[in-house]
């Protein structure tokens, strides 16, 4: 058996159980696994529904021009049927996605504008508005507006909510989805309640999103709109994909959690997902003190973690924003273990000699250059032999005449793998300031003592 073309492998993924994160949990805890479909996300169910039915009511044209806001999901699952189906693809998106998804979606020949994510929607640079204007400037246009596109939620009403059905032999109980455009919780949760009513189901949002607030009060409230670090759930907005009357309740979720829990899943599940997955799983932790061990609870896992490589499965970055503990050595622990040294540097204005008999003196084989105390460039022996063998007469001449770059400076919380890495033949140190504006170097010796617990 053999399928026509990519698109028709949508759908159908499978539904794994959770063993270790969600151990503490009562019942059945499955998650449903979406990466495997050929865009990696859930988003390419909605995105071949919403231009397939477009071209049945004649708004996508041949040859024409796909234009949407999108985080980079559902940017891909219209790239990918635009290849197939020979449209072109113009998608804004905001300056907080991730590298990754964004070189995904040129892989595919799209055009990306990448849009500032702190303006209100209806600013004219914000990705909403960009995209709106580029609908009415571009010819024979068509804008998929996952937002307020009703096959956004009929997609998952149709392929998704059965699916689930169907492989739960009826018997979920509870259906968890992180929520963004509102169509994978609003079509699925349509379709399980009109099979069995009593199913609960709770949307998963972000602190910084406009959800939770407005289902429990029908408040809009812009005090509650601020910038966050989770990618694919929370709006400031109310699309009209998000069906309130089928969402019992919403829970918020800190970035941090969110982010720790996406890990978790690849180191205690082997499953590589994204960061909504994280939050969705670090909700229904939350609220997981009401289930009974009959239950079977169903969490969505929109997307894949090679999305996020560059954020949440960097332990640098993690590091970076106070969401890691110190499980690795770093510059600060490095730093720690070392008796304290004072740095040792030249100034611009010592000769070349001045700065050996210094480096001799004190048995260092490099040493920062500094000018007014700021550090400009860097001399190891070798600087010197070199120079020295071309000209002897160098030996007077001001050491900033052979310095080289600088060393590269690290932040206190850069792990032992980052430090590594920068440390070669061209710079074989680093310079961290400490927590006392101290500037310090970092030698391959002392990465070495610091492994060895020296």
């Amino acid at each position: 058996m053999w399928y026509n073309n990519i698109l028709e492998t949508i759908g159908n993924t499978p539904l794994v159980k959770l063993n270790k994160v969600t151990k503490h949990l009562k019942g059945t805890i499955l998650a449903k696994i979406e990466t495997t479909n050929p865009g990696n996300s859930i988003k390419d169910r909605m995105a071949i529904k919403m231009i397939e039915d477009a071209e049945k009511a004649g708004l996508l044209k041949p040859g024409g021009t796909i234009i949407e806001g999108t985080s980079g999901n559902t940017g891909m699952g219209l790239a990918m049927a635009a290849v197939v189906k020979g449209y072109r693809c113009i998608f804004t998106t905001t300056d907080k996605q991730s590298k990754e998804k964004i070189d995904a979606l040129r892989a595919f020949g799209a055009e990306v504008i990448v849009c500032p994510t702190n303006v209100e929607p209806e600013d004219p640079r914000s990705y909403y508005s960009v995209s709106s204007r580029l609908e009415k400037e571009v010819p024979n246009a068509w804008k998929a507006n996952q937002y307020d596109n009703p096959s956004n939620a009929q997609a998952h009403y149709e392929t998704t909510g059965p699916e689930i059905w169907k492989q739960t032999e009826g018997k979920i109980t509870h259906l968890i989805v992180g929520v963004g455009t509102g169509g994978t919780i609003s079509g699925t949760a349509r379709y399980l309640r009109e099979k069995n009513p009593d199913i609960k189901v709770w949307g998963i949002d972000t602190y910084g999103s406009v959800f939770k607030k407005y289902k429990e009060t029908g408040i809009f409230d812009k005090n509650e709109i601020y910038p966050y670090i989770t990618e694919g759930i929370g709006e400031d907005f109310l699309p009209e994909n998000v069906d309130f009357s089928v969402i019992d309740l919403f829970e918020k979720v800190t970035d941090k959690d969110a982010a720790l829990l996406t890990r978790d899943l690849a180191r205690k599940e082997g499953i590589f997902a994204g960061n909504s997955a994280g939050a969705a799983v670090a909700g229904l932790l939350q609220l997981g003190a009401s289930l009974k061990e009959e239950d079977v609870v169903v969490v969505i896992f929109h997307d894949h973690g090679s999305r996020y490589m560059g954020k949440m499965y960097n332990e640098d970055w993690l590091r970076e924003r106070g969401f890691l503990k110190d499980e690795k050595l770093t510059a600060l622990t490095i730093l720690k273990k070392r008796e304290t040294q004072d740095i040792v540097t030249a100034d611009v204005d010592q000769t070349v000699i001045e700065t050996f008999n210094t480096m001799k003196t004190l048995n260092i084989s490099q040493i920062p250059v500094t000018q007014q105390g700021m550090v400009v460039g860097k001399i190891t022996e070798s600087d010197i032999l070199s120079a020295l063998l071309e000209n002897p007469s160098t030996k007077s001449a001001k050491v900033q005449s052979i310095s080289t770059k600088p060393f590269p400076f690290v932040d206190l919380n850069a792990s032992i793998d980052k430090i590594s890495a920068l440390i070669n033949k061209d710079s074989q140190a680093v310079l961290v300031e400490d927590e006392y504006g101290r500037i310090n170097i970092i030698t391959q010796y002392d990465i070495i003592n610091a492994i060895s617990g020296g």
